[in-house]
């Protein structure tokens, strides 16, 4: 399991000492153990994949803040921790496999138009989390919905 993974991998930071490595593997786990707490169940690869795609997008946009306010040194310190979370994520999906996934998901659930979004979204959420970015997904899936 995901979890096990990033737990075995803060033992080994802390044993290397490597401290950036380390801050970031524990603000994982610390989020991980938070939504543990507040839904009292165990989460699963596919829930903490959400958690680290959201870390990403978090620190993507903390970036887009700090190089607009001439942080550099900060916005450096978001992108190693990007680093370090990406390694857990599983390999992205291309362009193509989306655009086949998303055709199979419309035909599928025999979407004929937007109010089938949801079903096709619930569909495809679950194949692809960590994989691709869902925003982009749902524009495909509306884009194709609407056409």
């Amino acid at each position: 399991m995901l979890k096990e993974q990033i737990l075995d991998d803060v033992k080994a930071a802390m044993k290397a000492k490597q401290k950036s490595r380390l801050g970031t593997l524990r603000l994982i786990t610390a989020a991980i153990k938070q939504r543990e707490v507040d839904e009292r169940t165990e989460l699963d690869d596919i829930q903490v994949l959400a958690i680290l795609e959201k870390m990403i997008k978090q620190r993507r946009d903390s970036i887009k803040q700090y190089e607009s306010a001439g942080r550099q040194e900060l916005a450096e310190q978001e992108k190693s921790e990007i680093a370090i979370i990406e390694t857990y994520m599983p390999a992205g999906l291309s362009d193509d496999e989306i655009l086949v996934m998303v055709d199979n998901a419309i035909a599928e659930t025999n979407a004929s138009g937007m109010q089938h979004m949801g079903k096709v979204m619930g569909l495809l959420k679950p194949q692809m989390q960590g994989r691709a970015d869902m925003g982009k997904v749902s524009g495909l899936v509306k884009q194709k919905l609407a056409g």
